[in-house]
């Protein structure tokens, strides 16, 4: 009596924490599963084209990889804290390149933010590094420009730095009349774990390899790197799949293909509930592209999804002010529109 009743509530808890950790690869398992069942001709091709866009992107992969575990092995991450010094307007200006140059991990950003707000770093400063951060950094950069082409990727670092920067100044205008003197919502100002890398900066430790420790923390980096990518590009390049399979070229024309502003507007808009994750929209756009998408909407695209995807958008709203909160995605829509806009008349120079 007394072993059932704790075996059932182990077996849900183990089985929840499976899913936590492994839902991606258990969705990827799933589909190929029903689309054996179901039809197994695109079953095998799936699977053989995601194997197929995997190893053509693997030299951009294990280098964006190595990127990502050499900034966390040195802490060449702390060299953010000096972009929050000096005179207003110039710490947006650094604030947005710190934002679409830097190699944060997702979980750090969010209490990174809370950290800078409560140590009284101008909203305006903090809100450059916020609109710039979710859409760059040096491995996004890499895998962008094996996805999608150098010119892409380059376009996306001068969106992300360009749309902090109008955030920031759109809110510096606004600060001057008094307004957002309290972001933060009340209870919030910890900073977790992003925050103690500008309370108190460590120096930057180039020659990593001569510390054991940090040796240790450069292959713990690049393990989780490597399967945290595998997942999300396998699952995305599954998708791509599919989606060149069942969605009519001739749809995607019509829809987000053309010269005009309505294919941006729309990808923008689009960008915000199907945006999946930074580096699982690359082969999405790039099947897009192929399929007769505009450049200017698959910029818009990823620009309004990394800012406003669904988990960004929560965790923001979790954090600051309702005001703050409307402020940040009004600046996003209209920033990556504007984007759009600008990378579709390069594209077409």
């Amino acid at each position: 009596m007394s072993d059932t009743s704790f075996t059932i509530p182990s077996f849900w808890s183990a089985l929840g924490y499976i899913w936590q950790e492994q839902r991606v690869w258990l969705v990827t398992a799933l589909i190929l599963l029903v689309l054996t069942v179901i039809d197994p001709l695109q079953g095998r091709e799936s699977a053989v084209f995601a194997g197929n866009a995997l190893l053509n992107t693997a030299p951009f992969l294990f280098l964006s990889i190595a990127v990502a575990a050499w900034a966390n092995a040195t802490g060449a991450d702390n060299l953010i804290a000096r972009a929050f010094t000096g005179a207003p307007l110039l710490m947006v200006v650094l604030g947005a390149l710190a934002g679409g140059l830097s190699p944060f991990c997702s979980c750090g950003v969010i209490p990174l933010i809370a950290a800078l707000l409560a140590m009284g770093i101008p909203l305006s400063a903090v809100m450059a590094f916020w609109l710039a951060s979710p859409i760059m950094d040096p491995s996004m950069f890499l895998l962008t420009a094996g996805v999608l082409g150098f010119k892409f990727a380059l376009a996306k670092t001068f969106s992300a730095i360009g749309l902090g920067i109008f955030g920031g100044a759109v809110v510096h205008l606004i600060m001057r009349g008094g307004a957002f003197a309290d972001p933060l919502r009340e209870g919030i100002g910890d900073g977790g774990c992003g925050g103690a890398k500008i309370r108190s900066p460590k120096p930057v430790i180039w020659r990593f390899w001569e510390n054991a420790q940090l040796r240790a923390k450069f292959n713990k980096t690049g393990l989780s790197t490597t399967l945290f990518l595998a997942k999300w590009l396998t699952l995305a390049f599954l998708l791509e799949s599919l989606m060149l399979a069942w969605i009519p070229t001739e749809t995607v024309t019509t829809t987000l293909g053309g010269e005009g502003l309505l294919p941006i507007v729309t990808a923008t808009l689009v960008g915000v509930p199907a945006y999946l994750n930074g580096y699982a929209a690359l082969p999405l756009v790039g099947g897009l592209l192929e399929q007769g998408m505009a450049p200017g909407a698959g910029m818009a695209f990823l620009v309004a999804g990394g800012v406003t995807s669904i988990p960004a958008a929560v965790a923001v709203w979790a954090l600051a002010r309702p005001q703050v909160f409307a402020l940040y995605i009004a600046l996003s829509l209209s920033g990556a529109f504007a984007s759009g806009v600008l990378f579709q008349l390069w594209a077409l120079a």
